[in-house]
């Protein structure tokens, strides 16, 4: 891959609009997960120690084109100063006559956080109109918003188009990462896919058994490529009907690459909190039971085949990770991923939403080389898709 980064840019007295990811979850005004606040910090004061004028640019929830005060930003600015220690000034605005007024009073270092990107409905059309707006008195373009560069937005491909561009270290940071665990990887690599139905995940998985040496299927998604192998699954299953034969398909033409399915099935006599769990060879699961993780045999083949690669993607727990005890193999697999990569002999790339909850909850996440936050940006790399915000920093 060949895009420009920080480092090829004399930021000093120059105006940088930088598209982050500030879409925080919140409640009631108050965020409860500055994740994706402290992971852009670096950049922006980055451009800020180097003299830059910053314009930070995102959007906050669903306003769909229209100014709603429940997807204001204007909360955000305080949150990303504490963080930064650098002054932020919220501009109430995103294009306007007084957005550019505010950009042209801009001095060295300092940084404005703009509204909502989404209140106008240009940006999610990409309209270039609404682009050229947005590029208006700036003189560089930023994008340290990987978890949008899936889509084709006015912000996150089509004000590339009009200026100088780069990406943040955010940006940065993820593609090297993916460009480990996929784009040109050690070998052996590995991929532990979870969740809970294949039909999600269609495109992944074919992607991967042709990028992988070894793929490791959990979660609810497994009860269909078991019963694709003639395993019967009773209806505590997740098991999809009209996929399995797809699920055939992926078996019978995975070439070189080897899956590795369930052996044993942990289940309960229904789905909630304080069941109790019991564990049943795959193909000998009572009837009427409900299935809630994979076993401790299988957990065991899954570290197994781990801990003979050099590579891992991970994406989607393997058993319903939330209720205790049915977190129990995806806490085993975390431990055992961590302990690897701490010792130097596996690079672990995790990401996706759940897959995150289910490593924050082991206590593992930063004991992995790279866990993403990006949601379907990750899952859309990870399934071969050409991401807009990617391809147009590599033109």
């Amino acid at each position: 891959m060949s895009y420009k980064t920080l480092n090829d840019f004399d930021f000093n007295g120059k105006t940088v609009f930088v598209r982050a990811d500030l879409n925080v979850p919140a409640k009631d005004g108050v965020i409860t997960d500055t994740t994706r606040i402290d992971r852009f910090v670096p950049t922006l004061k980055e451009i800020a120690g180097q003299g830059g004028k910053v314009v930070v640019a995102s959007h906050f929830g669903r306003p769909k084109g229209e100014k709603k005060s429940e997807f204001s930003m204007a909360f955000l600015a305080p949150a990303l100063e504490k963080a930064s220690g650098i002054k932020v000034t919220f501009v109430d605005d995103c294009i306007g006559a007084d957005r550019d007024a505010a950009v042209r009073a801009m001095k060295n270092g300092d940084v404005i956080l703009l509204e909502n990107l989404r209140f106008y409905a240009g940006e999610e059309k990409n309209d270039r109109a609404f682009a050229e707006q947005l590029a208006r008195g700036i003189d560089i373009y930023i994008d340290d918003a990987f978890s949008t560069a899936h889509r084709a937005h006015a912000s996150t491909e089509g004000m590339a188009h009009l200026l100088p561009r780069g990406a943040g270290r955010l940006m940065q940071e993820e593609l090297e990462a993916l460009d480990k665990a996929l784009g040109n990887p050690e070998r052996p690599a590995v991929a532990l896919v979870g969740g809970s139905k294949v039909s999600t995940k269609l495109d992944l998985l074919a992607n991967l058994v042709k990028k992988v040496d070894y793929l490791c299927i959990g979660g609810g998604m497994a009860h269909t490529f078991l019963a694709a192998k003639g395993i019967p699954m009773g209806e505590g299953s997740l098991v999809e009907p009209g996929m399995i034969d797809t699920a055939k398909s992926i078996l019978e033409n995975a070439g070189s690459c080897q899956i590795v399915l369930p052996v044993d099935l942990t289940w309960a006599d229904a789905f909630g909190e304080g069941q109790q769990a019991h564990v049943s060879d795959a193909d000998k699961v009572p009837a009427g039971k409900v299935l809630m993780d994979i076993g401790p045999k299988s957990a065991a083949a899954f570290i197994d085949v781990i801990s003979k690669c050099k590579t891992l993607i991970w994406n989607g727990p393997v058993g319903a990770f939330e209720i205790k005890p049915f977190d129990a193999c995806t806490n085993e697999i975390a431990a055992a991923v961590a302990k690897l990569t701490q010792e130097g002999k596996l690079t672990s790339v995790a990401g996706g939403g759940d897959t995150v909850s289910a490593l924050k909850k082991a206590g593992v996440e930063p004991a992995l080389t790279y866990v993403s936050a990006a949601g379907g940006a990750f899952l859309e790399w990870m399934e071969g898709k050409t991401l807009p915000g990617v391809a147009i920093l590599e033109q």
